[in-house]
């Protein structure tokens, strides 16, 4: 080894020692360092461990789904058919299973074959039906729970999932297979108002986490400059005054690595019983990638080198002092605009070249670097705004004197601990406002509170369900429909054909003015209406056509869900009745419209029940114009856990910076105190000090997330709305997390004030 890397060596490990031999306040700041650090590593690791849960979930349901069909029958087979159900805002999915032989396979997680009637809960699912208001559950899942489905047949333990014994499946509504597992390439992806939320959410994490980090590495960064100036005093020239800041300052990083590995660990064992079911995982799946945990474990130290020497820069450090070349900093604007202005560029580009909804394809690989780069202009240009404001603050009593003389003079540490409130708060109201555009897009179902029943049940007409739900608790009425498609005798396209009452014709589109034996063309504009005269075959082949009568009326639906499907025919039973035409069970499937009392409790939950104890397959829609999809309550679930995150970790960046700072101004503290400055002044003044910076961050952060909610609103066909909602609740539980953490450290002037803190090197 050459003496000059010998040396370097020597310098490095000089600085680590002097990290760690500093007494109590040496250990403190570093205890502060690792903390911070650790914070931000955690939450880099679980960023990292979000593939590996993804592929995990996605393996383990592919293994238990139903391998390839298979025609013949053995010993070895079994017929399986898919059970859907909802419990409250919750999707609960299983399978129906008959067994054929004494070999057949059992899906994972399921020991035994289950005899008819006989069913498996997952534990979450067994703790719903045994649980309050189980009662209205009673019954749907079979006739008996025989036990609980097994860890390894489900992806998570907050998983709602079942599976039911049965002998009334057969070829013709059941699939055949002998094996369950099937491969990943079917799977489905994600849609483009979801991707983007996720990217906007990746973003919210990313930005705040890595300048928590940065923040955290600058943490007593006075004393280390002072004790580099006693290195300067015997004989150390700058260039070694560098490695040995360098050196302290890896100590500090490896140990944050240490304790975010820790955090990590602890994580692993809350997060995963704070998960919604649709989105649950096992704790043990929550693991980084090894690529990017190592990337973590080498770029966390490189970057807290990096900006220690960069906050060097910005010193002098001699043998008798050191001396800040930032003292007086004329804060430039053109240069801070700039990166924002090329991130909303980014963002308005495919808006202008492919109008509304131009995200959904090529224009989603500029909204990440797009958004990343106006949320990161946002840190940039705080520090400017905050320096204007200050200037033409009035004065006002002692303790906001004090504080704004202080912002005035340096709001830089200020400005930092306040940049990663404005990011996370600015991401966070843009992942607000496309989640409520998301729920508040108009439905499919129309205005009524009602259930729709998917019935194929071979030969079923749907007409029995009328009598077979009455009595039902919360039943009005039930409407049935048969749906299917028809081929015209002639060349042409397949069409539609809705057969229903005209009170179901009424409350599909809206339209008034019909009997029985009426048929109608129903076509929204824009849409081709087929010719009257045109013949169908309707019924089985060989059986009559029907003609589409010569004066059948065209009408335009009214209800807005109908707006842009292609044209449907609508026929009252009367009218095929008297062609003499029957609708064929194999091409139409009956549609069982059941309105439903909004008075009566739990009405929803009454209909699944009665209709799984008569068809356990059959698939029960409820629409609720006032309720909130599952899908959106899982992902506001995940949207107010990740909130919650974030702004506990602004808070525990906030609260060691706060504290930091504190200690580094002790002396000037302690002077106050003794010239008779009462402690509660000193105290009022701190959280002015923190008060306005975030007080004109949050501004400018409303403002940049409600721009970028409109725009990825715009960008993903959404329509354009402000979530004020979102907005109180992000900004002033950003407020109130600041407030705790400021008032958590006001306890910490009393101690730095006494007259030991008169005392200097």
């Amino acid at each position: 080894m050459s003496r000059g890397r010998s040396s370097r060596l020597t310098e490095l490990t000089l600085g680590m020692r002097m990290s760690v031999s500093g007494g109590r306040s040496g250990w403190a700041r570093l205890a502060l360092v690792a903390t911070g650090i650790g914070i931000g590593v955690a939450m880099l690791l679980l960023v990292a461990s979000v593939p590996n849960v993804l592929d995990t979930r996605a393996t383990r349901d592919a293994a238990r789904s139903p391998g390839t069909p298979v025609a013949e029958r053995g010993d070895d087979t079994i017929l399986v058919k898919r059970m859907f159900s909802e419990v409250g805002a919750e999707n609960v999915v299983g399978h129906l299973l008959q067994p054929e032989g004494p070999r057949a396979p059992l899906p994972p997680g399921v020991d035994r074959s289950l005899a008819p009637g006989e069913a498996l809960l997952s534990p979450a699912l067994l703790r719903l039906l045994e649980g309050p208001g189980g009662d209205v559950l009673e019954g749907r899942w079979g006739d008996r729970v025989v036990g609980t489905i097994a860890p390894d047949g489900l992806v998570g333990p907050q998983e709602l999932r079942v599976y039911v014994g049965t002998d009334q499946l057969t070829e013709a509504n059941a699939t055949r297979v002998d094996r369950f597992g099937k491969g990943l390439a079917g799977a489905g992806g994600t849609d483009a108002a979801g991707l983007l939320v996720a990217l906007v959410g990746l973003t919210a994490l990313l930005v705040p986490v890595a300048g928590f980090i940065t923040t955290a590495v600058r943490f007593g960064g006075e004393s280390r400059d002072r004790r580099l100036a006693a290195v300067r005093l015997v004989g150390a020239d700058a260039a070694t005054t560098r490695r040995i800041a360098a050196g302290e300052t890896l100590v500090g990083a490896l140990g944050g690595l240490v304790v975010g590995a820790a955090l990590f660990a602890a994580v692993r064992a809350v997060i995963p019983p704070l998960i919604p079911p649709s989105l649950s995982f096992h704790g043990d799946h929550l693991r980084p990638a090894p690529a990017l945990a190592a990337l973590v474990a080498v770029l966390v130290p490189v970057a807290s080198v990096l900006v220690t020497r960069s906050a060097l820069r910005h010193v002098v450090v001699e043998p008798l002092g050191v001396v800040r070349r930032s003292t007086v900093v004329r804060r430039r604007l053109w240069w801070r605009v700039a990166l924002p202005v090329a991130g909303l560029a980014l963002l308005v580009l495919p808006l202008v070249t492919g109008g509304r909804g131009s995200y959904v394809g090529d224009g989603q690989q500029l909204v990440l670097p797009g958004m990343v780069l106006l949320l990161v202009g946002v840190a940039l240009l705080l520090p400017w705004f905050v320096d204007v404001t200050v200037h033409r603050l009035r004065p006002g009593g002692l303790a906001w004197d004090l504080a704004v003389r202080r912002l005035q003079l340096e709001s830089g540490t200020a400005v930092r601990a306040v940049s990663a409130v404005v990011v996370s708060v600015a991401s966070l109201i843009a992942m607000h406002g496309m989640l409520a555009a998301d729920m508040g897009m108009p439905g499919l179902d129309g205005d009524r509170f009602e259930a729709q029943v998917y019935d194929d049940r071979p030969g079923s007409n749907g007409a029995q369900w009328a009598t077979e739900l009455a009595g039902t608790p919360g039943v009005v009425g039930v409407e049935t429909q048969l749906i299917g498609h028809v081929e015209p005798v002639a060349d042409g396209e397949a069409i539609m054909l809705v057969v229903g009452s005209c009170a179901a014709f009424t409350s599909r589109t809206g339209v008034p003015g019909c009997a029985d034996g009426d048929a109608m063309v129903v076509a929204p504009p824009g849409a081709d209406a087929p010719a009257a005269g045109t013949a169908y075959g309707v019924g089985e082949p060989g059986s009559p056509t029907w003609t589409l009568p010569a004066d059948t009326a065209t009408v335009e639906p009214t209800e807005h869900e109908l707006e842009g499907p292609p044209a449907y025919l609508f026929a009252t039973p009367g009218a095929l009745a008297d062609a003499g035409v029957v609708p064929s069970d194999s091409n139409f499937q009956a549609n069982v419209v059941v309105v439903l009392d909004r008075d009566v409790e739990d009405a929803a939950e009454h209909v699944r029940t009665a209709v799984a104890k008569i068809d356990p397959s059959a698939m029960v829609a409820v629409n609720d114009p006032e309720a909130i999809s599952p899908m959106g309550a899982a992902i506001r679930q995940g949207l107010l856990l990740g909130t919650v995150a974030l702004l506990t970790v602004v808070g525990a960046s906030l609260l060691v910076n706060v504290a930091e700072q504190l200690r580094e101004r002790r002396r000037p503290l302690a002077v106050l105190a003794a010239f008779g400055t009462r402690r509660s002044t000193l105290g009022l003044s701190v959280l002015y000090q923190v008060t306005v910076p975030v007080a004109l961050g949050l501004t400018l952060a409303v403002v940049v997330g409600a721009g970028l909610a409109l725009l990825l609103q715009a960008g993903s066909g959404m329509p354009l709305s402000i979530d004020w909602a979102g907005i109180t609740f992000t900004a002033s539980g950003a407020a109130i997390v600041v407030l705790l953490a400021t008032a958590a450290t006001l306890p910490l002037v009393g101690r730095l004030t006494r007259p030991t803190g008169l005392q200097g090197e």
